[in-house]
């Protein structure tokens, strides 16, 4: 299997041989030496080493050609930030990023394309650094936009990023309340996308977006809790400089330099049943030279009780956490759920549960460090029946496609018929504008007329 030092290697090699050689960034080279950024790189490729180091020489080419790694709060319009039409805010249910785009802010060709771009590239590589490199999903705010505020080159633009110059970035392509005069547009947003990519995009209405974003982190205007309202504030790049990870620190090691807890296990909640119980368990050690506060979040809170759900802990201190399945949930609805393991620095352990709540609300993305974890059922617990959905059960993958397939169907042939039907009530007002039009005249000729030579 291809490895991260394969593709340096490939990377190296070329690089070696150019001629002339490329003037690449500095800061861009550093990519090609950072194993997680590599890594990165080679799951984009589906793990081809060749296709990787390819596609990472392409990357620094274009990163060269633009200035990215020049472009900061200094080189770019403000004044266009300041509107708020991107930025970043909240989190999905897998804890990625939600890189928010407006759409009705924005109106085609009313501001300076190019401007437009460094400042996608902009926050595309603010968020990378702030996220250390983590997927982020990309949330199109479609609430109360029109055909006016339907810009496809800016929308390609940001497809092409994700798809071409920031390797493994993309968790979800969330599309929020779209009107559905705009739907043939993103349908050809669609062809745009490789096929994995395209299920990863997700149509959601204000009563469906908790399946993406619970209400915790969805914005008031999305019927959400958070009220935050947007307001730039410049990046502080010492508060989020990533640590590489070199090829000599990894080592074989579960833990990596530069995060803050080591998890056991780090990927996978081993469940197993005892008695009526349900229950997994995994240990967080604090690997940080500080104190630090950690949090712990699943996709479905309703379904488990962990204990605890968040604590803090000395420097090398250890804390074993328990989940347990609430009674009566069926474990055919649960084997899909995540766990978010969020830390924190602390000055202390001894702090009130008020200190503690001010840390964390002033906290951002760059001060935390994130674990997911999945879940892992005993397979002869999980039922071999699940729940049905119009007949069809829901344990075969093909059922559910089908039953989505004759969905997308149906919305395809009710917005033919209703272009069909306004096509009838145009052809009608015509016809009946003709018809009063062409009965005057023939009030008028055979009426009206022959009393006029009466008259005479």
């Amino acid at each position: 299997m291809a490895t991260p030092a394969d593709v340096k290697a490939l990377f190296d090699a070329r690089l070696k041989e150019a001629n002339p050689p490329p003037d690449f960034h500095p800061l861009d080279l550093d990519r090609a030496k950072d194993e997680k950024y590599l890594k990165r790189v080679l799951s984009h490729a589906d793990k081809d080493a060749k296709a990787a180091a390819d596609m990472l020489w392409d990357i620094l080419t274009w990163r060269k050609s633009v200035g990215a790694s020049d472009i900061t709060e200094n080189t770019i319009r403000l004044d266009y930030v300041q509107e708020g039409v991107f930025f970043p805010r909240g989190r999905d249910v897998e804890g990625c990023l939600l890189l928010i785009f407006k759409a009705k802010m924005h109106v085609k060709g009313q501001r300076d394309y190019e401007e437009l771009k460094k400042i996608m590239i902009y926050w595309f590589d603010r968020v990378e650094r702030e996220e250390g490199g983590k997927k982020i999903t990309m949330f199109f705010d479609m609430d109360g936009s029109g055909m006016g505020n339907m810009d496809m080159e800016l929308v390609k633009y940001l497809i092409t990023l994700f798809k071409l110059y920031y390797p493994y970035f993309l968790n979800y392509i969330v599309i929020y309340q779209m009107p559905w005069v705009l739907s043939a547009a993103f349908r050809v947003v669609k062809t745009l996308l490789p096929s994995q990519a395209v299920a990863k995009m997700k149509f959601v209405t204000k009563d469906t977006l908790k399946d993406v974003v619970a209400p915790e982190q969805a914005l008031a205007v999305w019927g959400g809790k958070d009220n935050y309202t947007f307001e730039f504030v410049p990046e502080n790049k010492s508060e989020h400089t990533p640590k590489k990870v070199t090829f000599a620190e990894q080592g074989d090691s579960q833990h990596s330099p530069g995060e803050m807890l080591r998890l056991v296990p780090n990927d996978t909640i081993l469940f197993k049943t005892d008695g009526d119980e349900i229950s997994g368990q995994f240990a967080i050690t604090n690997m940080d030279e500080s104190a630090v506060s950690f949090k712990i979040r699943t996709t479905a809170p309703e379904k488990f009780r962990v204990r605890p759900s968040s604590g803090t802990l000395a420097s090398g201190a250890s804390q074993t956490v328990l989940i347990v399945v609430q009674p009566g949930i069926q474990l055919r609805t649960v084997t899909k759920d995540r766990f978010l393991v969020m830390s924190i620095q602390i000055p202390k352990t001894d702090l009130t549960p008020k200190e503690l709540t001010e840390i964390w609300q002033a906290s951002t993305g760059s001060k935390t460090d994130e674990y997911r974890l999945k879940c892992q059922f005993p397979e002869k617990d999980i039922p071999k029946n699940g729940n049905v959905l119009d007949g069809r059960s829901l344990d075969k993958p093909e059922s559910v496609s089908s039953t989505l397939s004759n969905l997308e169907k149906n919305y395809i042939t009710l917005h033919r018929d209703m272009k069909q039907l306004k096509m009838l009530q145009f052809i009608t007002l015509m016809m009946t504008v003709f018809v009063g039009v062409l009965g005057y005249l023939l009030y008028q000729e055979v009426i009206e007329e022959p009393k006029y030579c009466e008259r005479l």
